[in-house]
């Protein structure tokens, strides 16, 4: 039986977990390669005591150990120790520090995306939580803006809406930054619903002008019902934030076209990038980058995008 998220944490010598909320198992239709137990995450499967959760008020610092809101500190960074999967089965080479983060890609569908020389600091968007699927075929479907290090793509920041990913088969926000230590960490994930209006955020703590600032906020709300979920000073893990995605469709499981929300596409809007100085990038140039050829099922994806919005088709 695979260890739970705080048996893990005895293990390491890490003195809590802040929380432990259930995510989403892999089902019966993961590649053969992943194990029973494994969890589906924004960047591929992963044994759970490499998933952890960190809550409000609560901060990871640059060696992977949380320092809770009563000022202690985790004894141990936690370092995974597992293998992980992409989204197809294919394992991620481990390194000797734990394991190497999987590549940001591989289970993307498509995004709308830009890059700079030098490094971002800030990026916001607004989009509507869509309808729920018609069919289940136990699928995770991830809608999200993100940042990532173009040159070495290890470590993604992001705001995410998921379906499927916490709490059944329901939508949810969390804010979630993948890969300290081998881990994936997230904020509190919170329920929302079908036509809430979703903001997220990502900005440097940094003071304007410095680049490749070594702490980001994320934050995931749900303007509607004003309900919010924040993943607070969280390390960069020595990435430069050069490569932004306005919006991007994630998947798993995706068994047949009516597996996606029955409204057939995503906007996100209100997009606003921003330099290293806080100053907004009026055009940023963002482009469509698709990941789908060669899957199965096809189901019209495309998408366009302008100055400050990104359409995906699905």
């Amino acid at each position: 039986m695979l260890p739970t998220v705080a048996a893990a944490a005895l293990l390491l010598g890490v003195t809590a977990i802040p929380f432990a909320q259930a995510q989403k198992q892999a089902g019966p239709n993961r590649p053969s390669a992943i194990p029973e137990g494994y969890v589906v995450t924004p960047f591929g499967y992963f044994h759970p005591s490499c998933v952890h959760g960190v809550a409000s008020g609560e901060t990871v610092l640059a060696d992977g150990r949380v320092q809770h809101l009563d000022g202690s500190v985790d004894a141990v960074a936690p370092v995974c120790s597992y293998a992980h999967y992409t989204a197809h089965g294919d394992v991620v080479a481990r390194r000797e520090a734990g394991v190497e983060p999987p590549a940001i890609g591989h289970s993307w569908i498509e995004d709308g995306a830009t890059t700079t020389s030098t490094s971002y600091g800030k990026l916001t968007a607004s989009w509507v939580v869509p309808p729920a699927p018609t069919t289940n075929d136990g699928q995770t479907v991830y809608l999200f803006p993100g940042m990532v290090d173009l040159q070495t793509d290890e470590t993604i920041i992001q705001p995410v809406l998921g379906w499927n990913s916490f709490l059944g088969q329901v939508w949810t926000i969390a804010s979630w930054n993948c890969c300290p230590s081998g881990t994936a960490n997230y904020s509190k994930p919170v329920e929302v619903n079908v036509g809430d209006t979703i903001n997220g955020t990502i900005k440097s703590t940094c003071a304007a002008g410095v680049e490749s600032c070594t702490k980001w906020d994320i934050g995931t709300e749900d303007f509607t019902t004003k309900k919010s979920t924040t993943l607070a000073n969280t390390p960069s893990e020595g990435q430069t934030f050069n490569w932004a995605q306005s919006g991007a469709l994630e998947v798993y499981d995706i068994a047949q076209c009516s597996d996606y929300p029955p409204n057939g596409s995503i906007t996100f809007s209100k997009v606003a990038l921003y330099d290293s100085n806080f100053t907004r990038i009026a055009n940023p140039g963002w482009s469509i980058t698709d990941y789908f050829g060669g899957l199965s099922p096809q189901c019209n994806y495309g998408g366009e995008t302008t100055a400050n919005s990104v359409t995906l088709d699905y």
